[in-house]
């Protein structure tokens, strides 16, 4: 069935709804962070069914904590993954601040957590 120009097909309005919410959530993040984030969301079979504001977010953090902070690092020196998020906390509400997001409480390490993340 051909995608008509006045109604974009599936990806292509997903894409629009996700990017439309990541602009909301974070509106000072940067465009090329934008495109980045907006791959995660798509890409990831965890992500693929949630909500767009819910995509939006989870791809958001999860893109936050793996580029901006140590959390690969403390991964790779055999911390599990809540002891990682515990000492990257600071460091990424630092950046989703930055960006005019919401920042994760400390009493909900697990918040942001895309399903699909390891």
């Amino acid at each position: 069935m051909p995608v008509r120009p006045d109604r974009p097909g599936p990806a292509t309005d997903r894409r629009t709804r996700v990017a439309e919410a990541l602009r909301r959530l974070a509106p000072r993040l940067p465009d090329f962070e934008v495109e980045a984030t907006l791959d995660r969301a798509l890409l990831s079979p965890g992500l693929r069914k949630a909500a767009p504001e819910t995509a939006a977010r989870l791809a958001l953090v999860t893109y936050a904590r793996h580029v901006f902070t140590e959390y690969d690092d403390l991964l790779a020196d055999g911390y599990d993954r809540d002891s990682a998020r515990h000492f990257v906390l600071d460091a990424l509400n630092a950046v989703l601040t930055g960006w005019g997001a919401a920042p994760i409480p400390e009493d909900a390490p697990d918040a942001g957590e895309d399903p699909a993340e390891s």
